[in-house]
């Protein structure tokens, strides 16, 4: 396809002979044309943008056309007024003869010559938003990192005290972000700290749409998640995605598969994970075997979850994982819930004692286990 770009300063603009030679082969139809950004007249054609490459009017044009056909055995004319209701759309489809003609001297079908040069328009812009992304993608250090990590924590704590209705939107729209940035960025550890970050988005995300109730929408920022895990290099991250994906099967009813995926990660993390993901992926798989109906399965997996729990833990540079003592007591509390055991009430109530009162999402969900 011709791609080509001009920018001819007023003394470079072709004149084709004269304004008033330029008025008279134009007519009404130049005070109509659209202009480029500098103010002159767009071509209107990319056989016009092509004659005025050549630094031709069309009277120059014409001749030359003319000299062209003899000396190559073309039967084709073209004359200036022809050219110019070709280029302005008014001259219908020309003879084979002249379409032949055309195409030799510019080496581009007639569809193309006679259509409007938008992909060349298109093709300026796309080049400098390209241009912008990479300038961006190539400023982005630790400190800016940090940055968007810290605007993460603070949606975060919006989600978990107003809900996902309320910071959805704007963790998808960082979402959109990050992976543009990453999409762009030429450091490998630039790209993979931009990952790690786009997988902790995609996670927020996913668990926030299974919480408003949008499973395929959920389980697709999952699937993104874990690609841009895989990218992190770190292990943890892929871990994690690919365990809370298995709550979207729980919300399914797949229980046995998300049993699976859960017994899945957790050999996986035996081997790449510290202890505090551990006993967090320890607890996940507690519940989905309890809602799958397998009781004593669930309630080791609790104590091996206890047993993994470190007294002080740090994310570092591993995922986001919530999960303290009283955090894991209202994870067992809702997994009693679930397989009907009456010690459930009793160890609810002692978490939702000790819950830290930002928590309200999981307060709502320790007083609707209660209330079951």
């Amino acid at each position: 396809m011709w791609q080509t770009e001009i920018s001819f300063s007023s003394a470079q603009r072709p004149h084709h002979a004269s304004r008033t030679t330029q008025r008279r082969h134009f007519g009404k139809e130049a005070g109509r044309m659209e202009r480029d950004e500098t103010g002159q007249r767009a071509p209107r054609t990319v056989l016009e943008q092509l004659i005025w490459d050549r630094r031709q009017t069309l009277d120059e044009f014409a001749t030359y056309a003319e000299t062209f056909a003899r000396k190559h055995g073309e039967v084709g004319t073209l004359s200036a007024r022809h050219l110019d209701r070709l280029i302005a759309g008014r001259a219908g489809r020309p003879r084979q003869a002249t379409i032949r003609l055309l195409e030799r001297i510019f080496s581009v079908p007639i569809d193309e010559l006679l259509s409007a040069p938008h992909s060349t328009q298109d093709q300026r812009a796309g080049e400098g938003e390209l241009r912008d992304m990479l300038r961006a993608s190539a400023r982005i250090d630790a400190g800016v990192l940090g940055l968007l990590y810290e605007q993460l924590d603070a949606t975060r704590r919006l989600d978990r005290q107003l809900g996902a209705l309320v910071a959805h939107d704007e963790v998808v729209t960082k979402t959109r972000q990050v992976t543009r940035l990453l999409g762009h960025s030429l450091t490998p550890g630039t790209r993979r700290g931009l990952a790690a970050l786009l997988s902790e988005l995609r996670t927020l995300a996913g668990w926030q749409s299974l919480d408003i109730g949008n499973l395929a929408e959920s389980w697709e920022h999952y699937e993104n998640g874990k690609s841009a895990a895989k990218e992190s290099g770190n292990a943890a991250f892929e871990v994690h995605t690919a365990a809370e994906q298995a709550f979207v099967l729980l919300d399914l009813g797949e229980t046995n598969s998300a049993v699976d995926l859960l017994s899945s990660t957790r050999t996986q993390a035996k081997r790449s994970t510290d202890l505090l993901l551990r006993a967090w992926l320890a607890a996940a798989h507690g519940e989905a075997l309890a809602a799958d109906g397998q009781r004593s399965a669930s309630l080791r997996a609790f104590d091996q979850a206890d047993t993994l729990l470190p007294e002080r833990a740090s994310r570092a540079d591993g995922p986001y994982v919530v999960l303290d003592s009283v955090h894991l007591s209202r994870w067992r509390g809702h997994a009693l819930a679930r397989i009907g055991e009456p010690d459930a009430v009793d160890v609810l109530s002692s978490a939702l004692d000790r819950l830290d009162p930002t928590y309200t999402r999981a307060e709502t969900a320790l007083r609707v286990d209660l209330g079951m």
